[in-house]
């Protein structure tokens, strides 16, 4: 399939205009700022993630062999995720690089697009963009500062339909366990559609991990999934749109047969969308959820019945959800310097020292200057306005061994 994973020479320094500024979503130039698909090797991926350390994890799924889903930093400093496998979902590495290959090639703005994958040993590892603004379970089920309003919600009902065409036009109609945690936000807020449910999930394809309530009823009896259980998995998360909750489809479509659409409706949703809007989502989910697969629609019916109803096209993604605009780091992960530090445990403190070669002074009180740079480190973290003070103290002390070999532990991580 001319990308089957033979390393390139220069796969370390492949990547696409990488001096090129991020673009806004919508430009068709976007996806060209891409980089191209790739193979990364196994200590870049560590590197990035310092040696996948627990505190780098931003999602967990799965029970007897658990997914682990990292943030990582690349080289040119590019935020990225990866997507951890047990070797037992993909026992052949062939054909999980000519998976993830053909996965990286489907390339659309409305997707978390795959950029790499890595296959040494026993490791299974996909390499994504990374979404700094969480899932739409959080901004639906979790929220902090205000619930999602109508306008939102069906610009995701809309993008996420938009992704699924495209994938399908592009031979990729299959999408395992479409749920709300599929679902992210990037630096503008615009809801993209994970690529990592392109993949499959083990070797014979079979693929749910969500509760038996929410499975496609064809999935049940065969263990297959269809392009018809895609859209079946769609119409759950229009649910989740419509009542802000997790409700069991076959409740939903009992109060839509009984003309309760009112009792389905998120009652935050009061007040903010036309009744006809309203009824048109209802009846599009209903038609989703259909038991017999060939009464529901495809996706590119899907994107002709929710383009009608997007109102609000000149009000920005970031401004209907109440948050930032522009890309937001991680958060700060620290050594284990830094983070004996922060708890201000000065033996764990020492002891890293010690193990580094330091050895204590005679001539100075350790603990005074333990203290000192725990609260120089808390310093450094609350923001760059300390930076006056902290060059204070470093000047103040800087003529103490013990003190310098202190500041450059800080600074560099041990």
């Amino acid at each position: 399939m001319g990308c089957f994973y033979s390393k390139p020479k220069d796969a370390a320094n492949q990547v696409t205009n990488p001096e090129r500024p991020d673009l806004e979503n919508g430009r068709p130039e976007e996806t060209e700022s891409i980089p191209a698909f790739k193979e990364y090797s196994l200590e870049q991926l560590r590197e990035a993630t310092n040696n996948f350390s627990p505190d780098f994890i931003v999602s967990e799924s799965g029970e007897k062999a658990p997914n682990f889903v990292y943030k990582g930093k690349l080289d040119q400093n590019r935020w990225i995720a990866i997507k951890r496998f047990p070797k037992t979902a993909w026992p052949d590495a062939r054909q999980f690089m000519e998976e993830a290959c053909g996965v990286g090639q489907v390339r659309h703005e409305r997707l978390v697009n795959l950029i790499g994958g890595c296959c040494e040993g026993d490791e299974r590892l996909l390499v994504a963009e990374y979404m700094p603004n969480d899932t739409l379970t959080k901004h639906l089920f979790h929220w902090e500062k205000q619930p999602m309003p109508w306008a939102m919600r069906l610009r995701v009902a809309f993008y996420i339909a938009q992704a699924l065409e495209h994938c399908s036009n592009n031979g990729r109609r299959l999408y395992h366990d479409l749920n709300a945690y599929r679902v992210l936000f990037d630096q503008d807020g615009d809801p993209r559609l994970s690529c990592f449910g392109l993949m499959k999930n083990s070797r014979d394809g079979k693929s749910y991990s969500t509760n038996l309530a929410y499975t496609p009823p064809e999935y049940l009896r065969t263990g297959r999934v269809t392009p018809e259980s895609v859209i079946y998995s769609y119409g759950t998360v229009l649910l989740d749109l419509l009542s802000g909750k997790h409700i069991p489809p076959s409740h939903a479509l009992d109060l839509i047969r009984g003309n309760n659409n009112i009792l389905l409706m998120d009652s935050y949703l009061e007040g903010q969308f036309l009744t006809d809007d309203g009824t048109e989502l209802v009846t599009l989910a209903s038609r989703c959820l259909q038991y017999e697969p060939r009464e529901r629609p495809n996706a590119k019916m899907l994107v002709q019945a929710l383009g009608p109803l997007q109102r609000s096209n000149d009000r920005p993604s970031y401004v209907l959800m109440g948050i930032s605009r522009g890309e937001t780091s991680p958060p700060l992960t620290l050594s284990p310097l830094g983070d004996a530090c922060s708890r201000n445990d000065l033996t764990a403190v020492h002891e890293i020292l010690v193990k580094t070669g330091y050895k204590d002074d005679e001539r100075t009180d350790n603990e005074v200057y333990l203290q000192v740079i725990c609260s120089f480190l808390l310093l450094k973290l609350l923001g760059g306005w300390f930076f006056g003070i902290s060059t204070y103290l470093m000047s103040l002390l800087a003529n103490t061994d013990f003190f310098n070999d202190c500041i450059y532990f800080v600074w560099n991580g041990y």
